[in-house]
């Protein structure tokens, strides 16, 4: 695994100073490639990313690992490409991992009810490990629909982790288990 924007040809033609991004092909996973993402998402460099990641869609990656640990800014903007991208890639038999979000950014994701639709990871061995799983964790645990500890609102996560409650705005968080906890 090395970094190498040539894996796509004319990555390279554009460039944007607010965010970098940088390539790298995983071997060991079918059609995967990793984003560095440097920098920030927002209105105005938002077209910027997306053509870059449409450039990897139209070469037949479909998996994507972004790296986010040196993303400082992500707007509603910036999520909605996110979630664009992941829109493009199902159909294909493709997923999204998000790799070490930074607390700021992870918020946004949170505030906006986002954090739920995507695999976020800690390192890029588990990534890659989400990849290879050949059937998903768990044992028919999710889709799990539950009553919201503090309103009482009927909610359904598709997968542990931490979201928002519809109705009353409350952090909850559900592990592997399917127990339910407040933040």
């Amino acid at each position: 695994m090395s970094i190498n924007n040539n894996l796509i040809p004319g990555f390279n033609d554009e460039k944007d100073d607010s965010l970098k991004i940088n390539l790298e092909k995983i071997e060991s996973v079918d059609k995967c490639i990793v984003f560095y993402l440097n920098g920030y998402i927002d209105t105005y460099n938002s077209s910027y990313f997306q053509k870059c990641v449409g450039k990897a869609v139209d070469e037949g990656y479909v998996n994507f690992i972004f790296n986010c640990s040196a993303l400082n800014y992500v707007s509603s903007t910036g999520i909605g490409s996110f979630t664009a991208f992941l829109k493009m890639v199902k159909p294909k038999g493709g997923d999204i991992v998000l790799l070490e979000i930074q607390p700021k950014v992870y918020e946004v994701f949170q505030l906006l009810g986002f954090s739920q639709f995507f695999n976020i990871k800690d390192t890029l061995e588990d990534a890659v490990g989400f990849f290879k799983q050949e059937t998903p964790s768990g044992d028919g645990l999710f889709p799990k629909i539950f009553a919201c500890p503090v309103c009482s609102k009927k909610l359904k996560a598709t997968k542990s982790g931490r979201f928002r409650c519809s109705e009353c705005k409350t952090i909850l968080a559900i592990d592997v288990t399917g127990q339910v906890l407040l933040g």
